[in-house]
């Protein structure tokens, strides 16, 4: 049995029961944040870009747990220069580990820190791990590639930003879960900010209308699949 915990915003803690990897932990700072970093106990992280909504807690989580961090090239070595152990990868780039797969995804978006230091692209991810394929947008607009990604992996979870502004608003976020065909669908990046806010039962309900099942989890709820 897999376990999906939702985070808030667009990070996820996913357990198969043996390993433990967090994605995008933005907690430190996170209004709707239902954990503490310090409480965090992760085998690996895994980013899909450098902006601070995501890096998050990402040095204080990696060092706590000894964890490795998985992301772009230049997204990774910056991770090092924090004293972080970490993983290079790029886009289309997969590799196996000991959970399971990353392979790495186009996503149209920016990634820097907070500096403005360049990260490396901005990625989406699919994590195959306890058997089933999870596709994490990161941050993104829509693109018809998506088709490609659903059809290369058969997706089981896809998690997909539904808050407009600085990602897919709800309409091409349904638009997206047409293209990609996963069998379940989680909404992210919403509501963390005002300029961000969605009604994630409006998508629910917009999911429901194109005949696929979406479910909108509480901060800190887990779903398990």
């Amino acid at each position: 049995m897999l376990k999906i915990q939702y985070l808030s915003h667009s990070a996820f803690i996913i357990r198969d029961g043996i390993y433990s990897v967090i994605i995008d932990p933005f907690l430190t700072g996170n209004p709707t944040a239902p954990i503490k970093a310090e409480s965090v106990k992760a085998d690996y992280i895994i980013l899909s870009h450098g902006h601070g909504d995501h890096f998050g807690d990402t040095p204080q989580i990696a060092k706590n747990n000894d964890a490795t961090v998985i992301a772009v090239n230049e997204l990774a070595i910056y991770c090092q220069s924090r004293g972080c152990k970490s993983h290079p990868m790029h886009i289309g780039g997969k590799y196996k580990f000991p959970f399971g797969s990353v392979k790495f995804t186009i996503a149209h978006h920016g990634s820097s820190n907070n500096d403005g230091r360049y990260m490396g692209e901005p990625a989406g991810m699919v994590i195959n791990i306890g058997g089933k394929n999870i596709y994490h947008c990161g941050d993104t607009g829509l693109f018809s590639d998506m088709k490609l990604i659903g059809e290369l992996d058969k997706i089981d979870v896809m998690m997909v930003p539904i808050g407009g502004n600085f990602t897919m608003d709800i309409a091409d976020a349904v638009k997206a879960v047409e293209l990609v065909n996963p069998d379940l669908v989680v909404p992210m990046h919403y509501n963390t900010f005002p300029v961000i806010t969605a009604d994630p039962k409006l998508f629910v309900n917009a999911v429901a209308a194109i005949g696929k099942k979406a479910l909108c989890p509480e901060y800190g709820e887990i779903i398990e699949i």
